[in-house]
């Protein structure tokens, strides 16, 4: 069991907050289920989800070896399921202590049965050569332009070498896979990351030579990469609680004003990296009663920043005082989607090629209103929004509550391990540690007491 992150940390010292809801006081502890273990937690303020549910984050800096009791009460009275058990030992995010039997890991974590995208994706790999893999992959993709790294994972352990020149996001890819290592025991295997924002793998299944098994963070629809989760929402679920930039928890607590105090316009800031982004801006002044749409920094279409002028920098929670946003695609898929489908404003999604794991369990007019790739029915659609407000709310709501679901931290370290297990049980040969490749190291946290109570020695390399 780990700290969790739905749950979430309290203070060093301070094992019992007061928070106020409305003008009722009521109190969240968090503290260990032995009085003899004294357990530092941090915790951070609740975040209010508007709709009578909060979401109390916490991070550990010591095992918990008998567990956790969180007790969330009203007045002296235990609310909801109060008191809340943890069984230990629960560990904090950088002990490194992996449970070796993963099927319990899986279980614990409630990690679904069935995975649509990943299924879909492997069903064109029902075997992976890992030769042919060694062979093609750096001369088709492993140039000085490249961005792909090459891993393999023996005993738990984390090796890799880089291929190209733009491989810096390789701090993402790292951080996962060693979080997850640190949690469980990971299948040997060897693959290639794509850290580049395209898709690369276009060959078709009955071509020969075959397509390859490249992963990716994003996918399209004539592309065969195998998709995970973005480093952006990723990085975003390991560094809740740590970072200075949202994430998918603190998105949930800073949704803005009520449906009905919301200014009935579609809204949209960002980047000039796909036209479709500057039509907008040209549509907005031309409907400025539907629409506030602005460019906050140009690159591609520089010549274009005296024409529709530059929109200043908005807070990405100041977003949601507006009851529609707009979703386009940047260069590919827009990673700020997951963001928008969490708040509480009715997304107008673009028809795109390109998509994110999460996408095939979304439905448009369920979760989102679809918005045609050329933008030409994007006022239609704003108008009947506006028509319809009782419907735009209830798909908002709907989309907002399935993206809680589809984005809960576990459930992202459920979908990382399933690519992983599925990606090993086919290779067809053993993985290895190849020439040029370097271990890649655990942080050492030395803030952070770990205490592993399952912990045996691992075979050295």
């Amino acid at each position: 069991m780990r700290e969790g992150s739905g749950v979430p940390p309290w203070d060093a010292s301070l094992l019992e907050n007061e928070f106020f809801q409305g003008q009722t006081l009521f109190k969240v502890v968090i503290k260990s289920l032995s009085p003899k273990e004294l357990v530092r937690i941090h915790t951070s303020k609740p975040l209010d989800r508007n709709d009578g549910t909060f979401l109390m984050r916490y991070r550990m800096y010591e095992t918990a070896t008998e567990g956790l009791k969180i007790d969330i009460l009203y007045g002296d009275e235990h609310v909801a399921q109060s008191p809340y058990i943890l069984k230990g030992p629960v560990y904090h995010e950088y002990c490194e202590c992996p449970e070796e039997n993963t099927q319990a890991w899986q279980k614990t974590l409630s990690c679904p049965t069935d995975e649509p995208q990943i299924a879909k994706d492997f069903a064109s790999f029902p075997s992976i050569n890992l030769q042919q893999m060694l062979n093609e992959v750096p001369k088709r993709f492993g140039d000085e332009r490249g961005a792909i790294v090459h891993y393999t994972i023996l005993n738990n352990y984390i090796y890799r070498r880089s291929l190209g020149k733009y491989t810096d996001f390789k701090m993402f890819s790292d951080e996962i896979l060693l979080s997850l290592a640190r949690k469980v025991l990971l299948p040997d295997l060897e693959f290639y990351i794509n850290l580049g924002d395209w898709p690369l793998e276009h060959r078709k299944v009955n071509e020969t030579p075959g397509p390859l098994p490249i992963i990716s963070w994003c996918g399209s629809v004539d592309s065969q990469d195998i998709i995970l989760p973005t480093y952006d929402i990723t990085h975003s679920t390991l560094e809740a609680m740590r970072g200075v930039t949202n994430d998918l928890l603190s998105i949930q607590g800073n949704t803005g004003p009520s449906w009905i105090n919301k200014t009935e316009k579609a809204f949209f800031r960002g980047r000039d990296s796909r036209e479709e982004r500057l039509q907008l801006v040209q549509l907005s002044k031309e409907n400025p009663e539907l629409l506030d749409a602005g460019i906050t920094g140009y690159f591609f279409f520089q010549e274009k920043e005296k024409e529709l002028g530059k929109a200043k920098l908005i807070g990405f929670f100041d977003f949601f005082k507006y009851k529609y946003q707009v979703n386009v695609d940047g260069t590919v898929a827009a990673y700020r989607y997951p963001y928008l489908m969490l708040g509480d404003s009715l997304v107008l999604k673009q028809d795109s090629p390109y998509y994110e794991h999460f996408y095939m369990a979304l439905k448009p007019w369920k979760h989102y209103v679809p918005i045609k790739r050329n933008l030409g029915d994007l006022l239609e659609k704003v108008k009947w929004a506006k028509e319809n407000d009782q419907e735009a709310k209830r798909i908002a709501r709907e989309g907002q509550l399935t993206a809680r679901d589809l984005l809960q931290p576990h459930r992202l370290y459920c979908y990382y391990y399933r690519v992983l297990q599925k990606y090993a049980e086919r290779q067809s040969s053993k993985p290895e540690i190849r020439d040029g490749m370097e271990l890649v190291p655990q942080p050492d946290d030395n803030t952070s007491i770990c205490q592993c109570h399952r912990k045996r020695p691992r075979e050295e390399l």
